[in-house]
């Protein structure tokens, strides 16, 4: 579907104090809700207070009980990035508290899905464990605290994904979005749960926090990774691990992981976590075992962090290469919609099943989808027992699983089961009912999409001056973050020439455009814009309207100014 998208270009509202700071950076700041120059102090000793976390007390009690009678402590992690980052920040954490026993589990999410499941019980039971911990999970699992508690075992949740009605059975439970939490911020990620807890331990044990706070580079990356809103919390543990990285004081995995990304630490940002770090983490639990990506970041080897590093991106090879195939099916699937037809309407949401795809991989299938029709899209693959497991991604102003609960409750037992945040969740259902489930979640979405929710609006910082279009600029945006979900990258639009266009690798749009006659060219790349349906590269001479960010192209020692292109529209003449 091609579609031009509208633009509405970010308001700075009048209530901003903001003296000395360059326009350019006072605009971006205010309309990110930044009203004094206070908002943007970052110190590590501006994070909302340890003991305001619901449960963190507890939590540090049952924790220091533990220690002293020598128990068993399995962590139970979570197969994605902010899982392994909170697995690998709390098994180093109590192992450097002195902790005697101190193991951690990660499912296999083919066999045993999400979560503390009975069958992950089963097989923790083999280990002995006397505490079981969840780290990024757990919050829904009724059942496998149950079977956990009747086997003797004691039970901490630390998670961050919204609960469902009933809360399980478990010892203690620290997430800051149950109901009636007081927490000031329920935009911690599973990994920044974590920290808190640790912080909270360090405290209770008289241990230096330096041992916590040492971790801080895990909570960056899985922060990041998990694309949770950078609220102003969540923007002080991320500047401070981004710092500890750009030290060299970092895992050696994270420092592995980088170096075969061919990013630099020294200079690394939210970008380079999101996109080249996280994904590499993410392949394991994706096409493998997310084990792989945890040892990766408990080691203090560099040698074994390296090798591992090198596993992991052959897994995200491969993870490429399946995603490249199933995108082109799911490509397939949308234009058999026929969705340009005149008086096609959209559905408010779309789901796409193929029984051979990747469990894995649906999640980014949905993702790219979702860019393209600019509303939620769940893919589903097949399972076992006739099953579908989906992964659902979502819009601004879609609480997706709020969507999916609504439905559940309108249709009991339709779905199976199902979690998740805002913006992502999963699920399973019969896929005998993905039909039937299709249609009652889209008549759920357009209930509660607003005018214009649906159109994909591009939010913009508005336009650039041809004396800002430079490399300085690009420079200084690079070090205003941390940026990321809630908190976004600057991005403007306006009006160029194209001087010079071709595409490279048969899928990336090159070119270059002037803002004005006079202005010398620049460089500018929309990656993936043609393999985006209909989509062709524009002509020379030809006037485009584009949505872009500032970057810096580092190649051969130089280093220059250029676009990265979100959006390029060809106007008329």
């Amino acid at each position: 579907m091609i579609s031009v998208r509208p633009i509405s270009r970010r308001e700075m509202p009048g209530d901003v104090d903001l003296p000395g700071l360059d326009p350019l950076l006072a605009r971006i700041y205010a309309s990110r809700g930044v009203r004094s120059l206070g908002d943007l102090g970052l110190a590590l000793d501006g994070l909302l207070p340890i003991r305001s976390l619901d449960g963190v007390e507890a939590a540090a009690l049952l924790l220091a009980a533990e220690c002293a009678a020598g128990g068993r402590v399995l962590v139970v992690g979570d197969y994605d990035a902010d899982g392994a980052t909170a697995s690998a920040l709390m098994v180093r954490a109590l192992r450097s508290f002195g902790f005697a026993h101190v193991d951690y589990l990660v499912p296999d999410r083919f066999i045993y899905g999400y979560g503390l499941t009975p069958g992950i019980v089963e097989l923790a039971r083999a280990r002995s464990p006397t505490l079981l911990v969840t780290v990024d999970n757990g919050i829904s699992s009724l059942e496998g605290v149950a079977a956990a508690r009747a086997l003797g075992m004691r039970v901490l949740i630390t998670d961050h994904h919204l609960p469902g009605d009933t809360l399980p059975d478990a010892n203690v439970i620290v997430n800051p979005n149950v109901r009636g939490a007081q927490f000031a911020s329920g935009a911690l990620a599973g990994v920044g749960v974590a920290f808190y807890v640790m912080a909270a331990l360090a405290r209770h044990l008289q241990k230096p926090m330096a041992l916590v706070t040492g971790l801080l580079d895990l909570v960056a990356l899985g922060t990041v990774a998990d694309v949770v809103p950078l609220d102003r919390n969540n923007r002080i543990l991320v500047q401070s691990g981004l710092e500890r990285i750009r030290a060299g004081r970092c895992v050696q995995g994270i420092r592995a992981l980088a170096q075969i990304a061919g990013r630099t630490t020294s200079a690394i940002g939210t970008t380079d976590l999101g996109f080249f770090i996280g994904p590499r983490l993410n392949a394991a639990g994706r096409m493998d075992d997310m084990s792989i990506g945890i040892e990766c970041l408990l080691t203090d080897d560099p040698l074994h962090a390296d090798t591992l590093a090198k596993q992991l991106d052959v897994l995200n090879r491969e993870r490429r290469v399946t995603e490249a195939v199933m995108q082109e099916q799911a490509r397939d699937i949308v234009a058999r919609l026929n969705l340009d037809e005149p008086g096609i309407a959209l559905p408010g949401a779309l789901c796409l099943f193929d029984e051979q795809w990747h469990q894995g991989v649906v999640g980014l299938v949905a993702s790219r989808v979702k860019e393209q029709v600019h509303r939620p899209v769940i893919a589903f693959a097949g399972a076992d027992g006739g099953l579908a497991r989906g992964s659902a991604r979502s819009v601004p102003g879609i609480h997706i699983r709020d969507a999916l609960e609504a439905v559940a409750t309108q249709k009991p037992g339709l779905i199976d089961k199902f979690g998740g945040h805002a913006m992502a969740a999963g699920l399973t259902l019969s896929a005998k009912r993905i039909k039937e489930f299709s249609a009652l979640l889209s008549a759920e979405i357009a209930r509660r999409a607003s005018p214009g929710m649906l159109e994909g609006r591009l939010y913009t910082d508005g336009a650039l001056q041809t004396t800002d279009l430079v490399l300085e600029t690009a420079e200084r945006l690079r070090t205003a973050g941390p940026f990321g979900s809630g908190f976004p990258e600057p991005t403007f639009d306006g009006e160029f020439t194209v001087v010079e266009a071709r595409v490279l690798g048969e899928s990336h749009l090159k070119l270059w455009v002037r803002l004005a006659s006079a202005s010398v060219p620049i460089e500018a790349i929309a990656f993936g814009w043609m393999l985006r349906p209909g989509h062709q590269a524009p002509k020379v001479h030809a006037k485009i309207r584009a949505v872009y960010r500032l970057d810096v192209n580092e190649y051969m020692g130089k280093r220059r100014l250029q676009l990265l292109l979100e959006d390029v529209v060809v106007l008329p003449d």
